[in-house]
């Protein structure tokens, strides 16, 4: 039979327990907490957490080297107009602060100016050239583009339109 001194240390240890377990179902998302309320001491709620989000961090880390990987190959297609390039680098770069690594406008901005088609060749040096790239904001860029691509399709419509009046003879 256990003494005073031995049962008043069983039940401080209990409210420990009972205390940390407190603890980490406050701390848990509900739908976390669904998985583990058959646990019925700390240790194995923190062992089953620990086992639980290791591989979380895992796969986070295996997805964020993707999304690296797709934003250093990530180019311009031909055909693509500004906007859905940059919508597409956009979204890459947004899924790469969703998983923690924040790139900065000016990471996007030179990249975006190095990987885009022949056809702005001329006007990405100009940008180069006149602009501090490094302050650049994404939203100059876009607007300086959009300004060439703009010049490029009406360029294009009026050679067509020429070529098509050449050819049906008037």
């Amino acid at each position: 039979m256990p003494t005073g001194g031995q049962k008043k240390l069983l039940e401080e240890q209990k409210l420990k327990y009972l205390k940390a377990k407190n603890y980490l179902f406050q701390a848990l998302d509900r739908s976390i907490l669904e998985t583990i309320l058959n646990k019925d001491i700390a240790k194995s709620i923190w062992d089953s957490m620990k086992r639980k989000f290791q591989g979380t961090i895992r796969v986070k880390h295996a997805q964020l080297q993707a999304l690296r990987r797709e934003f250093d190959q990530l180019e311009m297609k031909e055909g693509e107009s500004v906007n859905e390039y940059f919508g597409r680098t956009l979204a890459i770069a947004n899924k790469m602060k969703a998983s923690s690594e924040n790139k900065k406008d000016v990471e996007v901005v030179s990249k975006i100016l190095r990987s885009m088609t022949r056809k702005f060749n001329y006007v990405v040096c100009s940008i180069e050239e006149s602009k501090d790239t490094r302050t650049l904001t994404l939203d100059e860029l876009q607007s300086s583009l959009l300004v060439h691509e703009l010049r490029i399709n009406k360029d294009f419509l009026v050679e067509e339109a020429q070529a098509l009046k050449i050819s049906s003879g008037d």
